[in-house]
């Protein structure tokens, strides 16, 4: 998994402070996390069967993950038979390459995109640009950041993090209309007027996909706007990038997620556009068609049993939308295309630990569980964030954390020996309360000395109370 216009992430914790400080931020997330979590309450409350629903999702998707060797085959089948070339990457250079080798043979200098996490997770347009191919998005929110020079952070709404006076100002700029004002039909006329032209043109188009499906080969792209189906339907070759985990088995299989998936994600009953292609048609679309199945450490995933539930994501964001934590650093924080509780859990299975900006990540949560509440396929977050921080810490190089694991549990059984006997604790407590006196700043412990540090770095600890509760009782 690549990193894309972030040479040197920091950990969570160090990136968040910047984040925490910057109030219009939070006002702009704050107002758009709660309107679609609004949106999709009401939906969703629609629905008598949405809990059958969810489960029937989990287990569609847990089938695919225990069966995932033979429908990527399948897949594969049905797709060549269907007039499409399937080509297998095992890591982002091998994608990049390939992609890069298909633009080339056709003799391209400019490619247009539909939104796709996958491609921003092995950092594409980056690599095109090196080989001089400009890849152009496509996606409103997508354009906006991409124009802005800027990384998505959000997995539904790249640009949530930019108010219309943000996005008004880059346009006059970039696309040099001087009286255009923040009306957002304005704001989406211009865009469009901008787009149209590189539609007609392009030959080429890059997608991702929500869905692959493995008995018929057929691939699936929802969104809002349209420009997916510019994308998909105007250029004579289409390339797609599909992360091995994303096929479902059959076709009736979306009767379960094209109902989960939109009301989950933009809290509507069903997404304005619903693409659909199945290979390659005379004199109809594209005429060539190059599904690119992407492994990039999913197999690796698969290989925890505890952690591969992260695979069965079908990428609706709700988990961001109800996060505190997402709520109040946005996604920039993570470093990561996967941000919020998702990436929490996915980023540095994918990456590893090797990562330290990765690896403080399954630390970016409260374990509230808010999460796990609202995810359409039931992953079980918060215990893969502990099953995360667990294997963190047992990690072969330094984590970063306070404690190596030898030295942990006999630390905790010096504290449960101090908690058993009355005068040991109490003269803990009247220890605690002199020395804190050199750390204590405006009412919190903000840093401690030497190792303790590191439990600070991500946390303010409350002083020790001036008088205990013995103390107190003995007065009176």
């Amino acid at each position: 998994m690549t990193q894309s216009k972030t040479n040197a992430p920091q950990a969570f914790e160090k990136t968040a402070r910047k984040y925490l400080d910057d109030a219009q931020l939070r006002r702009n997330l704050g107002h758009a996390t709660r309107t679609i979590r609004n949106k999709r309450e009401k939906v969703v409350g629609e629905m008598p069967d949405w809990e059958q629903l969810r489960e029937a999702g989990r287990q569609i998707k847990q089938n695919v993950m225990l069966n995932l060797d033979r429908y990527l085959l399948q897949l594969e089948e049905s797709v060549e038979m269907a007039g499409g070339v399937v080509h297998w990457a095992h890591d982002a250079a091998d994608a990049n390459r390939i992609i890069a080798n298909l633009i080339k043979e056709n003799g391209e200098t400019e490619v247009v995109k539909v939104k796709s996490i996958t491609t921003d997770e092995i950092g594409l347009n980056e690599a095109l640009a090196k080989e001089g191919i400009h890849a152009l998005e496509t996606d409103l929110a997508e354009l906006i950041v991409q124009m802005a020079g800027d990384e998505p952070s959000h997995i539904l709404v790249p640009a949530i993090h930019k108010n219309r006076s943000e996005i008004r100002d880059l346009f006059r700029e970039k696309l040099e209309i001087k009286n255009l004002s923040d009306k957002p039909e304005e704001l989406a006329d211009a865009a469009r007027r901008y787009l149209r032209k590189k539609f007609l043109h392009a030959k080429i188009g890059i997608s991702g996909a929500n869905f692959a499906v493995a008995e018929t080969g057929t691939v699936v792209v929802v969104e809002s706007e349209g420009n997916g189906r510019m994308c998909t339907t105007l250029p004579q070759t289409l390339i797609t990038v599909l992360g091995i985990e994303k096929i479902i088995p059959s076709w009736q299989d979306f009767e379960v997620f094209m109902q989960l998936l939109p009301r989950s994600s933009t809290a509507e009953r069903m997404n304005p556009y619903n693409n659909f292609w199945t290979g390659t048609t005379a004199g109809d679309g594209p005429q060539e068609f190059h599904l690119v199945l992407l492994d990039n450490g999913r197999t690796r995933v698969l290989a925890d049993e505890e952690g591969r539930e992260a695979l069965h994501c079908i990428r609706c964001s709700a988990c961001l939308n109800v996060c505190p934590v997402y709520e109040r650093t946005g996604g920039h924080a993570y470093h990561s295309v996967y941000p919020g509780p998702i990436g929490a859990i996915l980023t540095p299975q994918l990456r590893g630990f090797d990562d330290a900006a990765a690896a403080s990540l399954p630390y970016a949560s409260s374990l509230c569980g808010a999460c796990y509440e609202v995810c359409p396929v039931k992953i079980n977050i918060p215990e893969i964030l502990v099953h995360l921080r667990n294997k963190g810490v047992r990690h072969k190089k330094d984590s970063g954390f306070l404690l190596k694991p030898r030295i942990e549990p006999a630390l905790m059984k010096i504290a449960a020996y101090t908690f058993r006997k009355r005068a040991l604790y109490e003269m803990a407590q009247k220890m605690a309360r002199i020395s804190q006196r050199l750390y204590v700043r405006n009412g919190t412990i903000s840093k401690l000395p030497f190792k303790l540090s590191s439990w600070t770095e991500i946390r303010d600890l409350k002083p020790v109370a001036g008088q205990t509760f013995r103390e107190w009782w003995r007065t009176r």
